[in-house]
């Protein structure tokens, strides 16, 4: 994996691993996966809301070629609290971001593998965060929506950097499952917050890639999920 310079929006520099280590199976099935023609999101569910997880009938695509089986040892991503704000019906989006709305853009990007390193399609993705001073909507839907990853089981997020409130870090809530599997309930973390270290529900597992790129920022994070 090259290495990165990472910065928060404060301007301060942060380091990704060193580039002299040598590129993972499931790193070079990643590059493969960005070289295909994307596909587009699945349109399976577009009528549905975030609450109907468990209901979506199983419409994996049968036209995927094989990928063999990376052995990377990557565990499944690790599961953390649902929180108190979670809210069923989310809007289906992949742009979170409103006019007029405050905060440092940040697109958020990765691919839903198993433990074997097959990329999924279909998988429902729902993303929800504070905005830029901390506060969360819970009256209507803002900096909240749900998508599915494309063929090749890829999935883009365009929000803003989220802001702090009491007790926590920096983060983002989302909830991923693929057709007919458990729902797998998470958090996704910024690198080099001084509040990481006196969070108790941080994760150093669940923390994302961040660099600068101009005025934004942009976030990687792979999903494992718990089956082959």
């Amino acid at each position: 994996m090259s290495s990165d310079d990472i910065e928060t929006p404060d301007g301060q520099p942060r380091a990704t691993n060193s580039g002299n280590q040598p590129m993972s199976r499931k790193e070079m099935l990643k590059k493969s996966l960005v070289a295909m023609p994307l596909l587009g999101l699945a349109a399976a569910g577009t009528a549905q809301g975030a609450e109907h997880f468990t209901d979506r009938p199983d419409q994996l695509p049968r036209n995927l070629p094989p990928t063999p089986e990376c052995n990377d040892g990557d565990p499944a991503t690790p599961p953390q609290t649902e929180g108190p704000y979670f809210k069923p019906n989310s809007p289906q989006r992949t742009n979170l971001v409103e006019p007029g709305m405050p905060g440092v853009r940040l697109t958020v990007s990765g691919f839903v593998f198993t433990r074997a390193c097959r990329p999924v399609p279909q998988v429902l993705l729902d993303f929800w965060q504070c905005d830029n001073g901390g506060q969360y909507d819970n009256v209507g839907y803002r900096l909240r929506g749900h998508q599915f990853t494309d063929a090749q089981g890829k999935f883009l997020l365009a929000t803003i950097w989220p802001g702090l409130y009491p007790g926590r870090t920096r983060h983002i809530h989302v909830k991923v499952q693929a057709p007919n599997r458990p729902i797998l309930t998470t958090q996704l973390y910024f690198p080099g917050e001084p509040r990481n270290n006196t969070d108790p529900i941080f994760d150093p597992r669940l923390l994302m890639n961040i660099r600068t790129v101009g005025d934004a920022r942009e976030g990687t994070f792979d999903f494992v999920l718990n089956f082959r």
